[in-house]
């Protein structure tokens, strides 16, 4: 179920950095999708725990989809962002010997950056104001995920 949610938000939210038209502020154009791709990568780490390292395969599949529905050039962006991102994720939440909730913000920590400039560089979308949101958006995801994991981790030590 996550890893279909995954593949179907990365089509969904790079159909929106074309379909939907950006709102101009004084740090340059700022796009609905800079603010909503945060749940992106929160789902990408529940479809990692679902399918582990096949994940960097629906990230392919999401790749060919917004490819043929979207647009290649965003296609071609996206995966570009992704597997730069997904193999800095995968290195860090694989290796690292921490509880997950620990893995999900250190590996955040390294790919979400990687992953907002590679995209909007090479989509054409790289605005300061876009950088920042979607920054924002990724961190607030992430942070979520993190809390409620944590949350999650001390009752079953307390229960244990």
């Amino acid at each position: 179920m996550w890893t279909a949610l995954y593949v179907a938000s990365i089509v969904a939210v790079n159909w929106m950095f074309t379909a939907i038209a950006p709102w101009s502020t004084p740090l340059g154009d700022l796009y609905l999708a800079n603010v909503v791709v945060g749940f992106v990568f929160v789902l990408r780490d529940y479809a990692q725990r679902e399918i582990g390292h096949s994940v960097l395969f629906a990230t392919a599949v999401a790749g060919v989809l917004t490819w043929y529905m979207v647009d290649p050039a965003i296609a071609v962006a996206s995966i570009t962002a992704f597997v730069l991102s997904e193999t800095a994720d995968w290195g860090v939440y694989s290796f690292l010997r921490r509880p997950l909730s620990q893995r999900i913000l250190y590996s955040s920590l390294i790919a979400v950056p990687l992953d907002t400039f590679a995209f909007q560089y090479l989509a054409g979308y790289l605005t300061p104001a876009a950088f920042a949101t979607e920054i924002a958006s990724k961190a607030l995801g992430v942070l979520l995920v993190w809390y409620l994991l944590r949350l999650r981790d001390r009752k079953l030590a307390l229960t244990a």
